[in-house]
């Protein structure tokens, strides 16, 4: 069994990951963190979790009793964490902030399986993709295998509510964002650089401009993104390409339909469809921002870096209907 610590274990992520690591046939939860919670069950803040554990929340950290440890933190927090804090050095983190995403003077790698496979089930340290970035690369990545992105690419993704967090906020409060469309960080959004460091990573250069504009959804979960590449290369060369470059990965199927929302809310997969009008390649994905886009692809990689079979604890079905 490996044993797992949860730091940042009362919001919505910390949430998702007990709920997946309840089920995970090979994990324990040795402790949930919570300063502001302490010694309250875990179903008090997460209710949806009743009757399925009587685990509570704790300030103490005990991290020579597990073998990973989650940071669900809040950006910028997981940095000054270590500042502050020691933890032994044969114990793995999976960071879920955006903390250790850009290369620099760090160990962490990029935890994006559909690229990284290779180098995550060596880390000791994980850097878990964002929600947007991850369904904008898996969108792009194979565009950018084939060299495609060459000129100005224009991106469009709404998210649900849960992408702002648990603590309310003037965007967040259900009246506000009931029946409303809203966007936010035009063409500044802090996901684009780990989006950037990815496509040049498979393409090795990007001299072209990723235009993201991120919308507000009136949803719970999921992330949907349109993406417009200009190329002349045949269409069937380019499905052919998007095919290939997941015919072997574990959560991200190529769709020969057009996609849906609904396909991938609950569950850690992503799917990714392509289209072409004249010039204009028309790229969808989508996914659910709190499993792939957070908790379910930070467990993949736990499951990548402990030698356990990739899908282990994620096989979830879509809640459709």
């Amino acid at each position: 069994m490996v044993r797992i610590g949860i730091l940042g274990a009362a919001g919505y992520t910390g949430g998702e990951l007990i709920r997946l690591l309840l089920n995970h046939p090979e994990s324990e939860i040795v402790f949930a963190n919570s300063e502001s919670n302490a010694g309250n069950p875990i179903t008090d803040v997460h209710e949806g979790l009743i009757g399925d554990t009587d685990l509570v929340f704790t300030d103490a950290m005990p991290f020579d009793e597990v073998d990973v440890v989650f940071f669900c933190f809040g950006h910028g927090k997981s940095a000054q964490f270590l500042k502050e804090h020691t933890i032994p050095a044969n114990v793995k983190i999976i960071d879920l902030a955006q903390d250790f995403r850009i290369k620099g003077d760090h160990d962490y790698v990029y935890g994006l399986p559909e690229i990284n496979r290779p180098a995550i089930e060596k880390a000791l340290h994980v850097a878990n993709p964002g929600c947007f970035a991850t369904c904008i690369q898996l969108g792009l990545l194979p565009a950018a295998q084939m060299k495609l992105l060459n000129e100005d690419v224009a991106v469009n993704a709404i998210t649900g509510s849960t992408g702002a967090g648990q603590k309310p906020g003037a965007t967040t409060h259900f009246s506000w964002r009931n029946n409303n469309l809203s966007i936010y960080k035009p063409f500044q959004h802090q996901h684009l650089h780990e989006i950037k460091q990815s496509l040049i990573q498979v393409q090795g250069t990007l001299d072209a401009s990723i235009d993201f504009i991120p919308y507000r959804g009136d949803f719970t979960r999921g992330i949907f993104a349109t993406m417009v590449v200009k190329t002349d290369v045949p269409f069937e060369e380019i499905e052919e390409g998007y095919k290939a470059f997941y015919s072997d990965t574990a959560f991200t199927h190529y769709s020969d339909k057009p996609i849906d929302l609904k396909q991938v809310v609950n569950t850690n997969k992503a799917l990714v469809h392509v289209e072409k009008y004249g010039n204009k390649l028309l790229v969808t994905s989508c996914i659910d921002n709190l499993l792939k886009g957070a908790v379910g692809q930070a467990v993949q990689n736990m499951n990548l870096m402990c030698g356990i079979p990739e899908k282990t604890g994620l096989q979830l079905k879509a809640s459709a209907f």
